[in-house]
C-alpha cells in the first residue's frame, strides 16, 4: 500500500511540475460574465478568498494543482475516514456518478470498483488535474473513470445523465456556484442525489481555514436557490458534514434533521 501511494505521489508531482514548466507565464484571457444580482465584489475581503460573495458567503481560493499531493496524503484515511463515506453512498453497480471537483481522483478511483456496469465522471476545471487523472487511469488500467474538463459555470454533464453528484470539499471553491449547481441539477436523473461533504463551519475547533468550511444553514440556503430539497445531514465523519439533497417531488418526505454541531472534536494522532 505504501509503495502504491508513493508511486502515485511521484506520478502526480511529476505531471504537475511538467505542466507548470509548459505554461509558465501564460495567463487565461477568458473573462467570465458577472451577474450583479447574484454576486457581489468587495475590495476588502478575506485573504483566503477571491473577494466575490454569494448569498453572504465569500468564495474561497481554489486549491491549484501544485497542491495535489495534499489530496493524496497518507494521513487522509485517519483524518477524514473516506471509506465510511464511500460505504454510505450505497451505490448500485450500474450507477453513473459525477465526482465534481475530482482533483487527482482520490474518490473517483475508489468509487470505480463499486460501479462496474456504470462509470465515474471525474470532473475538474483545471487541465492539469485532468492530465493527472488521465495518467493515473492509464497507469492503473481503470476503464470506467472518465475525466471531464468542465468550466467555471458548466461541469459538461448531459441532461438527465447521472445518479449521483458528489462534491467533497469542493463546492466552497466554485467561482460560479449558482450556475454550476443549476447545470448539476439538470444533469440529475429522476431520484438522483446531490451529496455535499464540507468541513463543519459551526465548529471553530476544526483546524481548517474559515472559508474552507461551511455551515448547514448556508449550504441549505444555496441549494434551495437552485431548487434542491434537503433530505438529511449525516454526522458520522470526524470533521465534515455529509449533506444529501434531491429534486422536488423525488423525495418521499423530509426526515428529521440530524444536528452535528460540535458533533465530534477532531481527533489528532
Amino acid at each position: 500500500m505504501r509503495v502504491r501511494w508513493f508511486n502515485r505521489i511521484v506520478l502526480i508531482w511529476t505531471i504537475a511540475f511538467v505542466l507548470v514548466l509548459g505554461v509558465c507565464g501564460v495567463q487565461s484571457a477568458i473573462a467570465q460574465p458577472e451577474t450583479d444580482s447574484i454576486y457581489q465584489e468587495r475590495a476588502i475581503h478575506n485573504l483566503d478568498g477571491i473577494g466575490k460573495f454569494y448569498m453572504g458567503r465569500e468564495i474561497s481560493e481554489v486549491m491549484g494543482h501544485l497542491g495535489s499531493g495534499w489530496l493524496e496524503r497518507p494521513t487522509r484515511d485517519l483524518e477524514e475516514q473516506p471509506q465510511m463515506l464511500i460505504d454510505d453512498l450505497h451505490l448500485k453497480p450500474t450507477d453513473i456518478v459525477a465526482d465534481i471537483g475530482a482533483g487527482t481522483g482520490y474518490f473517483s478511483f475508489r468509487l470505480a470498483p463499486l460501479v462496474p456496469q456504470g462509470k465515474v465522471l471525474a470532473v475538474d476545471i483545471q487541465p492539469e488535474m485532468i492530465a493527472i487523472l488521465t495518467a493515473i487511469k492509464q497507469e492503473e488500467g481503470i476503464s470506467n473513470v472518465e475525466p471531464i474538463l468542465g468550466t467555471e459555470t458548466d461541469p459538461k454533464l448531459p441532461p438527465g445523465s447521472i445518479d449521483l453528484a458528489l462534491m467533497v470539499d469542493a463546492y466552497h471553491e466554485f467561482e460560479y456556484p449558482y450556475e454550476m449547481m443549476q447545470a448539476i441539477v439538470q444533469a440529475l436523473k429522476p431520484n438522483g442525489r446531490v451529496v455535499l461533504v464540507e468541513y463543519r463551519g459551526e465548529n471553530p475547533f476544526i483546524p481548517i481555514k474559515g472559508l474552507h468550511k461551511m455551515t448547514q444553514k448556508q449550504v441549505k440556503k444555496e441549494m434551495a436557490a437552485v431548487g434542491l430539497v434537503w433530505l438529511e445531514t449525516k454526522g458520522y465523519l470526524p470533521q465534515q458534514h455529509v449533506m444529501v439533497f434531491g429534486k422536488p417531488g423525488d423525495a418521499p418526505g423530509t426526515p428529521v434533521q440530524k444536528s452535528d454541531f460540535f458533533y465530534r472534536i477532531p481527533r489528532f494522532r
